[in-house]
């Protein structure tokens, strides 16, 4: 296994006709870093690289019930397979990723966490996004991610625990989230055992400045274009939003007494 990232950017979308925004991301991406391999995937090749280089998780990724959770899944295993950076459609970066390619896995701090299943199992107050990240091919947290998704599959009471807290009303708003998204990975990097000396983290210098939420690092920002959840009446939609702005309220003041920053030190479960 290689212990440092390869200089690759990898990206995946339906198909390569992308849209304005995606071919402006697209260009800047490789006007930044001309010296990286840039490796795309439409939905055709990812199905193939599926076939070619994993087929023992074929049934497992045509189970997944909604379509963002093959491409979390796939997002994974293709930097698992062949290194690199993968970034969003969405992702705009500002400066080049030389500097980073002296780690050996990469991902961004998201923000602080609106669920209470980390911070009351590992004193994990805040969660790491996926919409970036880097790896060397190999690398055994991208593995220990990949085990995760498998198990959230054939395990759903493993996933439940992390949505047992949230109101069941809107439980549902988490399943992606906690089964192949942000959530997860949050979770495995908190389980993986000394975290610190495998994982970077892009910390900012303060986790509750919300200007600095869902950037990688100072290298780029994620616009948050994209959405994978299905259209809501306009009820549900204000009740989940007065609930996430209470809830979210109500955390930050106990997330305020543990000061601005963060580590990779967490607490073993009860």
């Amino acid at each position: 296994m290689s212990r440092h990232i390869p200089r690759r950017i990898i990206q995946t979308d339906k198909s390569a006709d992308l849209p304005l925004l995606g071919r402006a991301v697209q260009a800047s991406m490789r006007l930044l870093n001309p010296d990286f391999e840039y490796v795309f995937f439409d939905d055709a090749a990812v199905e193939r690289f599926i076939d070619d280089e994993f087929p023992q998780y074929r049934a497992l990724y045509d189970s997944f019930p909604v379509r963002i959770q093959r491409f979390d899944f796939f997002r994974y295993l293709a930097v698992y397979r062949l290194g690199g950076f993968y970034f969003d459609t969405d992702v705009i970066l500002a400066k080049p990723l030389e500097d980073l390619l002296t780690h050996g896995c990469v991902f961004p701090f998201e923000e602080l966490s609106v669920q209470t299943f980390l911070a009351s199992r590992y004193g994990m107050d805040w969660e790491i996004g996926q919409y970036a990240f880097a790896a060397a091919p190999g690398h055994p947290f991208l593995g220990a991610i990949i085990d995760n998704c498998v198990r959230a599959q054939k395990e759903p009471a493993w996933a439940a625990e992390m949505m047992a807290p949230v109101p069941a009303l809107f439980r549902g708003e988490f399943l992606v989230y906690d089964t192949t998204g942000p959530g997860l990975v949050s979770r495995t990097l908190a389980e993986f055992p000394d975290a610190g000396a495998h994982v970077h983290v892009l910390f900012p210098a303060d986790v509750a400045n919300e200007s600095a939420w869902h950037c990688f690092g100072d290298y780029g920002i994620h616009l948050q274009g994209g959405t994978w959840r299905s259209r809501k009446s306009f009820v549900y939609r204000r009740l989940f939003r007065e609930w996430e702005v209470r809830t979210r309220r109500a955390l930050r003041k106990v997330s305020a007494k543990r000061g601005p920053t963060r580590s990779l030190e967490f607490e073993a479960p009860a």
